[in-house]
């Protein structure tokens, strides 16, 4: 496993491909490091002793130990695992850990890629490429990200529908040695720090879209792609730091004309196993929604606990009910969550036909509890912004810059008036409203927000996941049944 410094090195020897505000950056650059320091969270604790087995596995391939974030899962412990380890890191980064994205990538990949060998009866070898792909990933601890989200032009359009067919990343050439791509994926999240990018469709595909049933991974600076990176880094403190400062960028990605060979190719023209690409992947990503979002809550709980005391209000009622109902659904969130890993199977639900063997016999968590918990916790955000501005009131909202909190003609006025509960100290009161102020009045803060609503599908897709998934029939003959409803035919 690689060291943070390691994968720094490895960083800066990328072919520079990245655009930020007009220029090309190199992947080192200052402006990058708070995003590496929060991805290097994923390798300290894997080297540290403390962690071992929670943030480490044992690779099926090799028999090595490896990062879980290269990790591919082999029971309901894997998955119970990866849910308490996006937990933590979540909880230490204040945010988002992202590497996320790059092992929900590599399951569902590992998975589609077998199935699509096996309709294609020996045909092609998407699932020997990616193992062969996986070796490496695993062996030199390489930080995975997942390019699914299309541009996807005018969204009443299909694939095959749209005025210029590159606003879905699509094959326009194949030859005997491998394909040529084009088109964008955007919403991109940690590309700009990835070793290698993982692209899968973004939705169910008829048979006719078959170019645009594409699974491959290239690496981050592969001749061919730019990126367009957006970085969401917090103001920048001189003078009273964080205890840690996490970062965070996405990506427009984009394939000009890429060429990607046979032996990166996982998946090329077969629509039924593009669209359970798409379907897969957004349930591992929705598995794993399940310990960030309860780590989130964690954070917010602890937030606004911390404004009620240093305002002085801990023992009022509504604090009390507002801090039960941040708990209800944070716990929730997760209890959903672990139920879908210990529900967990080698096997894919497919509407109208059940459960189905899906794969090798790697394990996929249970699609309606993971789908249950990311919609729980996802639509929530927003209603806990509001309690901790709620709690908090303005102070954070207009809080003096740090300079005057260092100025002598000013410090000690405004440490006098910003105090409000008088057994804390007003220079902890201080840092608890600039910590909130990140929270709800950057722009960092409300691209968080966003993200946290939006990231892995957005509500109403686990809505139409759930529905389709669910067995509302059953639920109607028993409601048939206790009522006493025959059925009959009506009358002509």
């Amino acid at each position: 496993m690689r060291s943070k410094q390691q994968y720094i090195e490895g960083l800066r020897k990328m072919r520079r491909n990245i655009y930020l505000n007009g220029e090309k950056i190199a992947r080192d650059d200052e402006v990058q490091m708070p995003t590496i320091n929060t991805m290097g969270l994923t390798l300290d604790y894997a080297a540290d002793p403390k962690h071992e087995g929670l943030c480490t596995a044992t690779s099926h391939l090799t028999g090595e130990k490896i990062n879980r974030f290269c990790h591919i899962h082999q029971g309901k412990e894997d998955l119970h695992r990866k849910q308490d380890m996006t937990r933590l890191l979540c909880q230490v980064a204040g945010g988002c850990i992202q590497r996320c994205m790059g092992i929900d990538a590599t399951n569902a990949i590992y998975n589609v890629s077998y199935e699509a060998d096996k309709q294609n009866k020996g045909a092609t070898q998407y699932h020997q490429n990616f193992v062969k792909w996986l070796e490496r990933f695993q062996k030199e601890d390489l930080v995975g990200c997942c390019a699914q989200t299309d541009v996807k032009g005018d969204r009443m359009k299909r694939p095959s529908e749209q005025k210029d067919p590159d606003l879905y990343v699509r094959v326009v050439e194949r030859k005997s040695d491998g394909i040529v791509v084009r088109g964008s994926k955007l919403h991109i999240s940690e590309a700009s720090v990835a070793d290698e990018i993982l692209v899968v469709p973004t939705r169910a595909l008829l048979p006719e879209e078959k170019d645009w049933a594409l699974a491959f991974a290239v690496p981050a600076d592969w001749e061919g792609v730019k990126q367009v990176v957006s970085v969401h880094n917090l103001r920048d403190r001189q003078h009273f730091k964080r205890g840690f400062t996490p970062g965070y960028t996405d990506s427009y990605v984009i394939f000009d004309n890429c060429f990607i060979p046979w032996e990166r190719v996982f998946l090329c023209g077969e629509t039924i196993y593009g669209g359970a690409c798409a379907l897969l992947f957004a349930l591992f990503h929705r598995h794993s929604y399940s310990g960030c979002k309860p780590a989130l809550g964690d954070l917010m709980l602890g937030a606004v606990a911390l404004a009620a005391e240093y305002n002085g209000i801990t023992k009022a009622p509504h604090v009390r009910d507002k801090l039960a109902e941040i708990i209800r659904v944070s716990e929730l969130g997760y209890a959903a969550g672990f139920t879908a890993s210990e529900l967990g199977k080698p096997e894919l639900y497919v509407p109208g036909v059940g459960f189905i063997p899906f794969g090798p016999g790697s394990y996929i968590p249970h699609s309606i509890y993971a789908n249950v918990g990311r919609c729980l916790t996802g639509e929530a955000v927003y209603r806990e912004a509001e309690i901790l501005c709620d709690i908090a009131g303005g102070i954070p909202a207009t809080f003096p810059y740090e300079e005057d909190f260092v100025n002598p003609e000013t410090k000690d006025l405004l440490y006098k008036y910003i105090t409000r509960n008088p057994s804390i100290h007003p220079e902890d009161a201080a840092q608890l409203w600039r910590y909130i102020g990140d929270i709800l009045c950057s722009a960092s803060g409300g691209i968080h927000l966003m993200g946290s609503y939006h990231g892995g599908g957005s509500p109403v897709m686990e809505a139409i996941a759930i529905t389709t998934q669910y067995d509302i029939e059953a639920r109607k003959k028993m409601v048939k049944k206790l009522a006493g409803i025959q059925d009959r035919k009506p009358n002509p």
